[in-house]
């Protein structure tokens, strides 16, 4: 059902770029998500050779924790990986040692290790800041992050799952290099005093100084380029576009809601009920929904992992012959492929969701239904009917088909 939009009213008024907002920030997207996982390496094999992540960096936690503890934790290296020229668009750590080192990390939420929302200018970031503080919200930390290089700060929502606003993150182009550790100078345990230097003068000063900026990390895929998408030869059938929405199972309904809508500045594009139970998507920019939040009880009942709290994490592909062939291959390598009552996704039409070795669910789909400047979704009588039965072949275009971020570069 369609609920009209709650806008909060504003008690202090902040100008942003010159635009008058009722926060010093404004979110523009998804930019990056992360799960901490039993075993990092055999997680690769799933991410990237199966999903088609690339690896941008490993991370050694090994010296956050004592020596006498090493032994004991299992695996200790993480990556950070891409879809595009975002230094990471997903992360995966280990589980066991973060457990450790973090208390948080041991909750049903803190299996979710971020959730990455970028905002437009390092302005904001440090505006936001401030504006978190002064309203007596928790925290995590903040500052700068290495790898990525992007200026960040991480608030928790009411239920625990680390939010993370940045702006900035390193991009890696035609050459696949990620920056040298050399590069990494200073690190920032706050925002900068502003103004900063660029990321041009950054780069440029490190080559004057010598270092060998080409010396970074870049992924190789294993795998053969047989299959053609699109007209180019890519290792496997389909090509992730985009990233989210995050799907959330929250133990306080009112309080997640009121976290993501108030602080953080979503709007809510809708709500529904499924077997009685309240759902609730929210919406960065124009995508018909950029987090979703379901009751705890829901969980259960739809047998998902029973450990967690994220419900699921999207991944957008390319076009719906991507997806019939995403669904397909990964079915073929082994992935446990399971269907969802699509009344849990309005704005999404044909969706899979592939378990990975941890049990998370990843969502594959195409389509995002696009949302406009009077804040209205589509009318549900004007939706495709979704039987998860059988996919047809091919599907009708709508006015949104291909709209909404766009993927940018070449596929591989």
């Amino acid at each position: 059902m369609n609920k009209p939009e709650r806008v909060p009213q504003a008690i202090e008024e902040f100008t942003v770029g010159g635009v008058k907002l009722p926060r010093p920030f404004r979110i523009r997207r998804l930019g990056h998500f992360g799960v901490n996982v039993m075993d990092p390496e055999r997680s690769k094999d799933f991410y990237c050779r199966l999903l088609g992540f690339r690896v941008s960096d490993p991370i050694d936690f090994s010296e956050r924790v004592p020596a006498e503890q090493r032994g004991q934790v299992g695996p200790t290296v993480g990556y950070f990986s891409r879809h595009g020229t975002d230094h990471h668009s997903f992360v995966f750590f280990p589980r066991r040692l973060l457990e450790v080192v973090n208390p948080h990390a041991r909750t049903p939420s803190g299996t979710v290790n971020q959730i990455t929302w970028q905002v437009g200018s390092l302005q904001e970031v440090s505006d936001a800041f401030d504006w978190f503080t002064r309203r007596g919200r928790p925290i995590r930390r903040a500052g700068r992050d290495l790898p990525g290089s992007n200026w960040h700060f991480y608030p928790p929502d009411p239920d625990g799952h680390t939010n993370e606003l940045y702006y900035g993150i390193e991009q890696i182009g035609w050459d696949g290099y990620s920056k040298p550790r050399d590069m990494y100078g200073v690190r920032y345990s706050k925002p900068p005093q502003l103004p900063h230097q660029s990321e041009y003068a950054e780069v440029m000063k490190a080559s004057s100084e010598g270092i060998a900026i080409e010396k970074g990390t870049r992924a190789k895929d294993a795998s053969e380029e047989t299959y053609d998408v699109g007209g180019v030869l890519l290792a496997r059938p389909f090509k992730i576009a985009r990233i989210g929405p995050v799907r959330l199972f929250a133990e306080d309904m009112e309080k997640m809601v009121a976290f993501y809508r108030d602080d953080l500045g979503f709007a809510i594009t809708e709500e529904a009920k499924y077997k009685g139970h309240r759902c609730v998507f929210l919406r960065a920019n124009t995508e018909h929904h950029s987090i979703a939040l379901y009751p705890l009880a829901l969980r259960d009942e739809l047998g998902l992992k029973a450990d967690s709290t994220l419900m699921s994490f999207g991944v957008q592909l390319g076009s719906y012959q991507q997806l019939k062939d995403a669904v397909a291959f990964l079915r073929a390598s082994g992935v446990t492929i399971k269907y969802l009552p699509p009344e849990l996704f309005p704005g999404i039409d044909y969706c899979a969701f592939a378990i990975d070795p941890d049990g998370f669910a990843f969502q594959l789909y195409y389509y995002m239904e696009q949302v406009g400047w009077d804040g209205k979704p589509r009318p549900a009588s004007q939706r495709q009917k979704i039987d998860n039965t059988k996919w047809p072949e091919a599907v009708e275009g709508r006015s949104d088909t291909f709209l909404g971020e766009p993927f940018l570069g070449p596929l591989g």
